[in-house]
Formats: structure tokens, sequence, C-alpha cells
């Protein structure tokens, strides 16, 4: 097959250009409630929109069978904000595929981090700080925050946690750490899974004052200062038992696998299993568990 053949057969996810569409003629799939009207989210969008204009266009497909009619797959905030103002019409992307099940699937949330580099790229662009904040409808404080959100950041836990959304305050208790502990509690922070602040305030609180950027004795509330030398034993220890573990569990998994599709195996032969069933039935029960186990999973 030529490349002209395979790329024929290949199909545009939108229509090659975009079309202004009168408001009337969309029809919307949800109504924007009151409730959502509120939300922090439909303010930004709408300061955004009257700061910089729609940014994203909203997505349609043509409805079969009805001329000039579109039903909207994304963008249904930025349609209400328009309804309400009173335009008449948008720019949008036209879909070739009504796939408004799994449109918004795609979509994901901006991680913390890369959030921060945009804004510093806007920021170097010539856009004031007054100007972004009034766009993202927050003030400039919280812009300024996510400005230096990685001055005191270690380049290594920058890039182990590049995509995570990891909370503003979280990166604040890093800050507070050596470079190495850094390090040590973001890992732990990613092996947990777990970014919040109240975690990464424990993290901190369980740091030796040696691995600390303040040389001043740290103190939480309602925790004395043997209390929190305990709890740096403690931390230690346990951190040192979790890495150990984590050298062993790739062989560890492995070993589980191959032994749990041995005995997969074995409950699959009839007559290993009339075997047991009649000399062992407690094996047999525990191997038919296993099997259950995996198959669960």
């Amino acid at each position: 097959m030529t490349a002209r053949n395979r790329n024929s057969k290949i199909k545009l996810a939108f229509e090659q250009t975009s079309l202004r569409i009168p408001l009337a003629e969309i029809e919307l799939l949800r109504a924007v409630t009151p409730a959502i009207k509120r939300t922090l989210k439909y303010g930004q969008i709408a300061a955004s929109m009257t700061e910089v204009g729609i940014i994203e266009p909203p997505v349609v497909v043509r409805i079969p069978g009805k001329t000039d009619r579109y039903r909207l797959l994304d963008g249904h905030i930025r349609i209400d904000i328009l309804l309400e103002r009173g335009e008449k019409d948008v720019v949008c992307l036209v879909a070739t595929d009504d796939e408004a099940i799994t449109y918004n699937k795609r979509i994901s949330r901006t991680a913390t981090v890369q959030e921060h580099k945009m804004i510093l790229k806007v920021l170097e662009q010539g856009v004031s700080e007054e100007r972004l904040a009034r766009a993202l409808n927050v003030n400039i404080a919280s812009i300024r925050n996510k400005r230096r959100l990685l001055d005191g950041i270690c380049e290594e836990v920058k890039k182990l946690l590049q995509d995570r959304l990891v909370p503003i305050n979280t990166f604040n208790e890093l800050k507070k750490l050596r470079p190495m502990r850094q390090i040590e509690a973001a890992e732990t922070m990613i092996a947990m899974n777990r970014f919040s602040w109240p975690y990464a305030k424990s993290l901190v609180a369980a740091t030796p004052q040696n691995q600390l950027v303040s040389e001043k004795r740290k103190s939480v509330r309602g925790l004395s200062d043997e209390q929190l030398d305990h709890m740096e034993r403690e931390a230690t220890n346990i951190d040192r038992e979790f890495r150990l573990v984590e050298q062993s569990y790739g062989s560890d998994h492995l070993d589980l696998v191959l032994a749990t599709g041995y005995v997969c195996r074995l409950v699959d032969n009839i007559r290993v299993v009339h075997h047991l069933a009649r000399h062992h039935p407690e094996l047999l029960s525990e191997f038919q568990r296993i099997v259950q186990m995996r198959d669960a999973a």
C-alpha cells in the first residue's frame, strides 16, 4: 500500500476550517446550572474571556439530517457566558464525529509545575501580573506565589514533580529542606501517591535538624522537643525499611506472578482438582481463592 493510499484512509478529527456559527443554531447537551455559575472555574473563564477573549474555540458536530444545526461537544461554560452577554455568534471547531462521551476524557488538569512554566512564559511575553490576574480571576498575590513556585526547589525535585498535581503549600514545605532531603521527600510522596500539604508538613516535622535549611529549631504545635526527636528517629527507621522493601519489590512481584500463574494452571487441571478435593481440600480452597483474587484484580 502506498503512502498516499494509507494517508487517504486517515480520517481527520476536525474539519479543516473553523466556522462562525450563530449561537441559536447550537444545541446544548446539558444546562449550565446556577451552582456551576457560582464556581471558581466559571468565574475564571468569564474573566479570561473578558480580558483576552476566547482562547480555545468551542467544539461542535453537525447534526445529521438538520441543515445548519450543530451539537455542542465541548465549551458549555463558554457558550453560556456568551449568551449571558448577548453575543450572537462564535467561532467553533467542527468535529467530524460525535464523540461527546469520550471527548472530555481527553482533558486533564494542568500539573502545578507546568502551570508555573506557563505563567512565566506569559509574563516573559510582556503581559503584566495585573492583567494575568484579571484573566485568571485571581489576586496578584496568587500569581506571584505561582511565579516563585520553584524558587528553592532543586532540579531533581522539579523533574520528579513536573507532571504531578501538587499543592503550592507542599512546595513551600519542601523549600524548608536541604536538596538531598527534598529528593527523599519527593520520592516518598510519589511512592505513597500523597502530595497534600499536611503530609508534606509531617515529612518536614520528621526531618533531622541537620537536613533543614534553617538552623533554627523547628516547632510543631502540641509536640515537645522530645517527641520531635522521637519522630525523627522513627521516620529514619521507616525510611530505611521502606527503601529495603522498595529494592526487593521487583523480584518479589515477579515471584508472586510466576507462583500465581502456576497455581492457576494447577486449578485448571481436572485431575489435580479431583486429587486435592479428595486428599487436601484445604489446599484446594486456598488455591481457588488465589485464582479468584487474580481474576478480580
